[in-house]
């Protein structure tokens, strides 16, 4: 999930933001809603890009936690555009709703205000930047094409012939 570089939390601030520049004075963000509001965040604030987040796990191996980005793919595929589940519903909905997601997430350190906040990303993901959950093959492919047309440009071969050609006549 490439597009999670390019989105982030901010504490303090509700709702996610896409990151536009970064600069000397901190970075330039821009909601991700309607409004599309364009805002400076100083080198103070705390901006957590969502691909550097995880979940903890349980698990037996090294481990000890799991990408955000395949979580959200994980609750795409099971519950696509709609979700059986509010974020301001009882813990234990909200504990149900993760173990359908991640069944070996870790119930002690993963908290229900975490819970809350992944439920209502993704649905501000999934409505204002739905390019997150596109399938990561179909760019890969899209790549290989233009990296093929790139490569087998015969003008590119033309000039260093003319280059030997008029070093033999000279």
């Amino acid at each position: 999930m490439e597009a999670l570089k390019q989105i982030a939390n901010v504490a303090g601030y509700s709702g996610l933001y896409r990151i536009l520049k970064p600069g000397r004075a901190g970075v330039i963000v821009e909601t991700l809603d309607g409004k599309k509001a364009k805002t400076m965040m100083g080198p103070t604030a705390r901006v957590s890009v969502l691909n550097d987040i995880s979940i903890y796990v349980d698990d037996e191996s090294d481990e000890q936690s799991i990408a955000l980005g395949e979580v959200l793919k994980a609750i795409s595929e099971k519950y696509g555009d709609t979700l059986t589940v509010d974020p301001k519903g009882t813990n234990d909905e909200l504990a149900d709703f993760m173990a359908s997601v991640v069944p070996n997430y870790d119930r002690e350190r993963v908290r229900t205000t975490d819970i809350k906040k992944l439920i209502s990303w993704y649905g501000i993901l999934r409505q204002f930047a739905p390019e997150v959950f596109e399938a990561p093959a179909e760019e890969t492919k899209a790549d290989e094409a233009e990296n093929a047309v790139e490569t087998e440009t015969p003008a590119a071969k033309e000039p260093e012939a003319d280059k030997t050609a008029k070093t033999e006549k000279a």
